[in-house]
């Protein structure tokens, strides 16, 4: 009967949960199967959360991922818990309608204490048009210089909070870069007019989504992901309960799709590791580690590795072994780590094998210049 508690062993969990991110087994075979596949990509760390999008993909690499954010297929917005995301131009609509209500509710608390009440929204609206009007990408500078000429608020939480209000009524969204420099545009120019889905049916799309590449997760870590109370969270879930799976788990329920597309399998499939020892250089924002609250301790059971704050991920056969960071040169792609522990010969070998993917990404060498911790 779908939706009753199946009991299975915990020891595979990793395994499906790393397959199931695309980051074991079958990689997708497109940049927008990635994105349109995990619903939101967390991307407060712009660079890092590129390579989070294409070492899910086969052959992406960051020229692509520029290509795209440039026509604005893929977007960056604040959305969800909230912070910044990358999200689909297609799925942005129905996604805004799921989450922002409750995203709305969780920031009215910042609103309130930086001022900014129903005029100062009602102002800033009349300046993105004026600034952003027929077309035109602004920077936050211009943005701020616009503001200042209306008595607006020009920098700080207040000015974040304004911005983050008029993308979450769908007023405005990240335009093509300028320089280095990201910009503003508004949203309807944008993104493409699509059907308006109710409530229900977006907390559907909103469910199937965050299950279908995370899943197994419990009903907490949906709510965390979301931004959605226990009720709504378990709501979207009964919607959709035909096709999910419940199981028992060292005491925790357990949520998965019957099927699951990005894996190719179905609930009585039993996914294989690879080849230990496997190396992935995930960021530190990266879904398949913030994807969930209650437990994410799956991939960092008791005795991992301290993560070094503003670092990324080092996962060793799926754990987590340690942190690293990269610099990107013109010339070189340079990767330092700090590990808890000694490498084996066959771990370095895979460590080796993990930056020089990262530096196909770049399209220029990759060099692992040192390695902090026990094994310096």
């Amino acid at each position: 009967m779908p939706g009753t508690p199946i009991e299975r062993r915990p020891t595979d969990l990793v395994t499906r949960r790393m397959h199931g991110h695309r980051l074991w087994g079958r990689p997708a075979g497109s940049l927008d199967e990635v994105i349109r596949g995990l619903g939101a990509m967390q991307a407060q760390e712009f660079v890092p959360a590129k390579w989070a999008l294409a070492q899910r993909a086969t052959g992406v690499t960051v020229a692509d991922v520029d290509a795209a954010f440039e026509f604005g297929t893929l977007l960056r917005t604040h959305i969800l818990r909230p912070t910044w995301h990358f999200v689909h131009a297609a799925d942005l609509r129905w996604m805004l309608r799921a989450s922002a209500p409750r995203v709305h509710r969780a920031m009215a608390f910042q609103y309130r204490h930086t001022g900014v009440d129903d005029r100062t929204v009602a102002d800033s609206r009349r300046v993105f048009d004026q600034v952003l009007g027929d077309g035109h990408h602004a920077t936050r500078r211009e943005l701020a210089t616009a503001f200042a000429e209306a008595g607006l608020p020009t920098a700080g939480p207040a000015f974040w909070a304004v911005l983050m209000s008029a993308e979450l009524d769908a007023v405005i969204v990240s335009g093509a870069m300028q320089g280095k420099q990201q910009t503003y545009a508004l949203f309807d120019a944008r993104v493409a007019p699509g059907p308006t889905p109710n409530d229900d049916e977006a907390l559907v799309e909103l469910s199937r989504r965050y299950l279908g590449m995370r899943g197994p997760a419990t009903l907490k870590d949906y709510c965390a992901w979301a931004s959605l109370t226990v009720t709504d969270a378990r709501r979207g879930f009964d919607l959709i309960r035909d096709d999910v799976i419940v199981e028992e788990i060292d005491g925790l329920a357990y949520w998965s799709l019957a099927a699951s597309e990005s894996t190719g399998s179905n609930a009585a499939t039993v996914l294989e590791p690879p080849d230990s020892p496997t190396v992935d250089l995930v960021q530190c924002y990266d879904e398949v580690l913030m994807g969930y609250s209650e437990s994410r301790g799956i991939l960092a059971p008791t005795g991992a590795a301290t993560l070094r704050p503003g670092w990324s991920t080092v996962l060793i056969d799926g754990l987590v072994a340690g942190s690293w960071r990269f610099t990107a040169g013109t010339q070189v792609i340079d990767v330092e780590m700090d590990l808890s522990r000694d490498l084996s010969a066959a771990e370095r070998d895979s460590v080796t094998a993990a930056v020089d993917r990262l530096g196909a990404f770049f399209g220029r060498p990759a060099r692992w210049l040192s390695h902090h911790g026990s094994n310096r």
